[in-house]
């Protein structure tokens, strides 16, 4: 089986380079681009919008349930949903006519390997490219893909199995940001080498190619799933983002790098909420939890700069910079800011008006008894505030949501109309051409004035960006890639300036030389099987042996870096036996060695050991926090295989743990307190067992295959049987689904809150 490669295009030359940096450009997609909307902060500058809406009359409406937020490019809507129920449901992108609400299309996606229930999907919006008109998504399970303005699908990867995303049962899903050239999001991933460990990342990809540009892990120990929406604006000269972290503080990251410059730690708990910038000068943050009341906080925005990389980010304590806070507490809704005045909704139903300078709550108003993730908008001079819950709906009209429209003033808020909605409103609305569109757990409505609205605002020009100054560093794209055994990748440098803007492209690529590079911090000293070629390609090792490690780009004295893996095609095999045990476990004094290093989620939760005089892979259990651990071994590409091992759990009868193997995105699991053998891709939707009565302390042998017809439907297929003895004929379980993934990583899979559980001889072959 090949690895379909992505290959760059040849854009960077028309797009990049201090041309770009030096100049604006009057952005050929006109619309509502983006979740905040066009100034960032939940706004608009159109004029002319209803003042009332008839629930009962819309000007359209779907039948696409969602917590989305739609977007609106040249006169088309896209917007995040979901369709379809049980195991066949689907979430995707999908796209109207903004006038008639004509659907045009959609690219959907299953969910696979989540822990996502209650149907919380489509938490995320699109994002549009303001220059190009394509469109970027984020999906529940982490696939990130580009689409153009038809819905043809561009380029895609899958976080979770590239870069080691995890999922939250709340399912919050971060939108996508588009900053001139590149597309950045965000998830807490564990993934490889020196981000192993858990942590709340950012990643910018180039926008055309998909290539990874750089990562940043900026925050501290995750202690929740964020999906804070980032701010971009400049500060001291260099395009930064500035974003609320999942270990609950609000940090300042370079946009064009990567690099952290600061964070000012608020609170224990994880920040959804995104954040405002006013006046150029401050930071407004909300946070809290709904067991747990937080503050609304202001903090003016340090100018510090990171000493080292090993420096950064500067941590600045709240105190140092705290301008004013309020007890005013949010969970998941997010401020919009106007002019001075801050408006949010609270936990508890209070719409909230603040003065941005002091801090001052200028008035409250009891609205409902609970928010979630909806937050209010504003626009011609009216905020429209959507609520989680209807508490004036009549009794039995069903689940039902409120949207109200206000007009503020510096005193009060005087409701200009209240409406039930069908359905709950977790989505946020948006304004454009006279009308207002809103998603509910339901349908998506469209209510307003059909035609063109004269109301619309002056068409924004693009900020300008500063010309670059001497180079000072240079910048490998792709930052990371995943290689097979012979496999070529071409990488294109750049210099930048000490700000991270674009100098110039390295043209010649005999002017970069190229050497391994191994971090002086890094825990396992590894180098990729790879060499460089005359014509500044990496050509990875024909041998089957996996590998990984970084490579160090230099020009003169300029220096930049990259880093990759290099894994076999099927067939593969595993067992240990090569290890060399020398680290030793402070909790138990057991010497161990670390997992494979190109495999993705191992680290800190898998460590190889000797049991029974074999060296085998055995699940850590001194951390609550990795209990439940899934590992990546191979591409998301990777299809039509079967995956086998030797599995075993520590315990007794009435206390083990679960073992298992993942197979093209499905999760196929020996769970022990249960005795049951089960297969699931999603905890809620997608998930069969039978029983299978094991006992602790003895090796078992699991086999599980995947086959998929021509109309891409599927089967999951698993047997085990005690090790040694004859493989049983029939398999165990076997699992129809009607919309099978066609294709994913081979994994392993433990969850081990007391007992250990051992894996050895791995076998991934091709299907027979």
């Amino acid at each position: 089986m090949k690895l379909t490669k992505r290959f760059a295009v040849g854009v960077w030359g028309l797009l990049g380079g201090s041309l770009l940096l030096s100049s604006t450009y009057a952005a050929p997609v006109e619309g509502w681009l983006s979740w905040r909307g066009p100034q960032q902060n939940g706004t608009s500058l159109e004029t002319g919008l209803p003042d009332t809406v008839d629930v009962e009359h819309p000007l359209w409406a779907a039948n696409i349930p969602g917590q989305s937020t739609s977007v609106i490019a040249n006169g088309k809507l896209y917007i995040m949903g979901y369709v379809g129920e049980g195991p066949d449901l689907q979430e995707g992108v999908i796209c109207f006519d903004a006038e008639t609400g004509k659907k045009l299309w959609q690219q959907l996606f299953s969910d696979f390997l989540s822990d996502t229930i209650y149907l919380r999907y489509a938490t995320s919006s699109p994002t549009v490219d303001p220059e190009t008109g394509n469109v970027y998504i984020q999906g529940t399970q982490g696939i990130l893909a580009a689409f153009t303005a038809d819905g043809k699908l561009l380029w895609k990867h899958s976080l979770m199995e590239e870069f080691g995303r995890l999922t939250f049962p709340n399912s919050r899903t971060a939108s996508p940001v588009v900053d001139k050239d590149i597309v950045i999001t965000r998830g807490i991933t564990a993934n490889w080498g020196a981000q192993g460990p858990a942590a709340d990342r950012f990643y910018a990809f180039d926008k055309k190619t998909g290539e990874l540009v750089w990562s940043s892990s900026p925050g501290d120990r995750p202690k929740d799933n964020s999906f804070s929406h980032p701010y971009v604006g400049f500060l001291d000269g260099k395009r930064v983002l500035y974003s609320a972290t999942g270990d609950g503080a609000v940090v300042c990251v370079n946009a064009r790098t990567g690099d952290p410059i600061w964070r000012v730690p608020l609170t224990k708990a994880g920040i959804n909420a995104t954040v405002l910038v006013h006046n150029n000068d401050k930071v407004i943050s909300i946070y809290g939890t709904p067991y747990e009341p937080g503050q609304i906080v202001a903090l003016k925005i340090p100018h510090v700069t990171p000493t080292n990389a090993a420096a950064a980010p500067v941590v600045v304590e709240r105190s140092a910079v705290q301008l004013w806070a309020d007890d005013i507490s949010t969970s998941t809704s997010s401020p919009i800011l106007v002019g001075d005045r801050v408006y949010v909704v609270s936990e508890k139903g209070d719409l909230c008006c603040i003065n941005a300078n002091d801090g001052t709550v200028l008035w409250k108003k009891k609205l409902g008894i609970e928010e979630r993730n909806s937050c209010p908008m504003y626009a011609d001079g009216k905020l429209y505030v959507p609520m989680l819950d209807d508490p004036a709906a009549k009794e039995g009209a069903g689940t039902k949501g409120a949207l109200y429209i206000i007009k503020p003033t510096d005193k009060d808020g005087e409701i200009l109309a209240h409406v039930s909605l069908d359905g709950r409103c977790f989505g946020t609305p948006t304004a454009y051409n006279g009308k207002i569109y809103m998603q509910t757990t339901r349908h998506l409505y469209c209510f307003g004035k059909a035609g063109k609205n004269p109301g619309l605002p002056a068409e924004q020009v693009a900020e300008k960006w500063p010309t670059p100054g001497p180079a000072k560093q240079l910048q490998v794209i792709p930052s990371e890639v995943l290689l097979r055994p012979g496999q070529t990748e071409t990488f294109r440098v750049r210099s930048l300036d000490a700000n991270g803007f674009t100098v110039e492209d390295i043209k010649d690529a005999k002017a970069v030389k190229w050497a391994s590079f191994i971090p002086p911090t890094a825990k396992v000293k590894a180098s990729m099987k790879g060499s460089f070629d005359a014509e500044g390609k990496l050509v990875a090792a024909g041998d089957a042996t996996p590998s990984a490690g970084a490579f160090e780009a230099q020009v003169g004295e300029l220096k930049g870096y990259m880093r990759g893996r290099i894994l076999p095609y099927l067939p593969v095999k595993q067992d240990f036996e090569w290890a060399s045990l020398s680290e030793t476990n402070l909790s138990d004094g057991e010497m161990y060695a670390y997992p494979p290093l190109p495999w993705i989620g191992a680290r800190f939760k898998f460590e190889i050991r000797n049991l029974d005089g074999n060296k085998v892979l055995a699940k850590t259990i001194d951390n609550p926090f990795f209990q439940r651990a899934t590992v990546f071994i191979g591409a998301p590409t990777t299809k039509d295989y079967t995956i086998e091992a030797d599995v075993m759990s520590d315990g007794n009868k009435r206390n083990m743990s679960e073992v298992g193997l993942v197979n093209q995105r499905y999760y196929i699991v020996m769970k022990g307190n249960s005795k049951e053998l089960e297969v699931n891709s999603t905890q809620e939707l997608f998930r069969q067992s039978v029983p299978f009565d094991w006992s602790p302390k003895v090796w078992y042998h699991l086999k599980t295959r995947v086959d998929i017809a021509q109309d891409g439907s599927g089967t999951v297929r698993a047997k085990a049987w005690k090790k040694g003895e004859a493989e049983p004929e029939k398999w165990t379980i076997e699992v129809p689904h009607k919309h099978a993934h066609e294709s994913g990583s081979p994994g392993l899979f433990s969850f081990a809150p007391q007992k250990r559980v051992f894996i050895d001889n791995i076998s991934v072959t091709p299907n027979k």
